[in-house]
């Protein structure tokens, strides 16, 4: 991250900036999917910078319009710094010190994390792996431990977080796994989310035995022996996820510290990005921060729901 870029210093560059991460052949209605052949600009001394004009619709809109950043009252170029900061931080970023880097309230640094957390959530729900794919599963627990509580509520307290892991590219997609954890559940998410011409690698857990018989392949460490590498096939282990797990629990004990089970969900989705668009994978802080900004559109997370929207 660059501190000295303009667009971290100068709203105009930090609009344009973020106009062509959004619209790389020019401006597109938020409203209608007009191209920009039928968009014009609003220059007029009354009107404010970046307003444009659709002619199909007769709406206007700013870069902004149907994003996380859309009604926001915090500039631009705290916005970018934000995504970057987010973005550029193995482990994460507590709101408190977004608060201190950016000038801006803890309430509001809070709630802009959890939009750009919005921002890097998954939208490609079509299964990882495939024929030659290998794709590791795994399960671990973040909560209150219940080995040094001495509390049954604390067990209560703990959330089961399932992780995949595709070898060959990189990809992770968590979710927070609540309830009964048996070969019906896992298997029912395995074949939602892995596609079953991949191996499937595993611990020993018996949940996944069933399951793993509809996939190409299915292989299991016996962890319960002290088995981390097959002793058969060194390519037989559940050590990447594992380290997923590392980084996301080093990052929710020494950054975030506090989390409650309804945003838990955002922050896996935070470690997920990271990891998806990680160095190993191609990326550089810049580039990662571009994709999470392209994750932006077409989402909106309000403070407080309408009460039209309430559930």
């Amino acid at each position: 991250m660059n501190l000295t870029d303009p667009i971290y210093h100068d709203e105009g560059k930090a609009r344009q900036h973020i106009e062509a991460i959004f619209w790389p052949r020019g401006p597109v209605c938020p409203h209608c999917g007009t191209g920009s052949n039928r968009i014009a600009k609003l220059a007029g001394k009354s009107t404010r910078p970046g307003v444009y004009k659709c002619r199909e619709c007769e709406k206007q809109f700013t870069v902004t319009v149907k994003t996380v950043m859309e009604d926001s009252k915090i500039p631009l170029t705290k916005w970018l710094m934000a995504f970057a900061l987010v973005n550029g931080s193995k482990k994460g970023i507590s709101a408190h010190q977004l608060h201190r880097s950016l000038g801006i309230t803890y309430k509001s640094a809070w709630f802009m994390a959890h939009r750009v957390r919005e921002a890097m959530m998954s939208t490609d729900d079509g299964p990882m792996g495939g024929p030659g794919s290998d794709i590791e599963a795994d399960e671990t627990y973040w909560g209150k431990n219940p080995a040094t509580s001495g509390n049954r509520m604390a067990i209560r307290r703990m959330n089961r977080i399932v992780s995949l892991i595709d070898r060959q590219t990189g990809r992770a997609t968590s979710i927070v796994f609540n309830g009964a954890f048996n070969a019906d559940t896992i298997g029912s998410y395995l074949f939602t989310r892995v596609d079953r011409k991949s191996r499937l690698i595993t611990d020993d857990a018996h949940a996944y035995k069933r399951p793993g018989l509809d996939f190409a392949a299915h292989e299991s460490v016996n962890h319960t022996q002290g088995e981390y590498v097959s002793r058969l096939d060194p390519t037989v282990t559940t050590n990447t996820v594992e380290g997923f797990f590392a980084i996301f629990k080093r990052g929710m004990r020494g950054i975030y510290q506090h989390c409650g089970q309804s945003h838990l969900h955002r922050y896996l989705a935070e470690f997920d990005f990271r990891y998806t668009h990680r160095a190993a994978n191609g990326f550089n802080d810049a580039e990662r921060t571009a994709e999470a900004l392209k994750g932006a559109r077409g989402k909106r997370l309000m403070y407080r729901q309408p009460s039209s929207l309430a559930a």
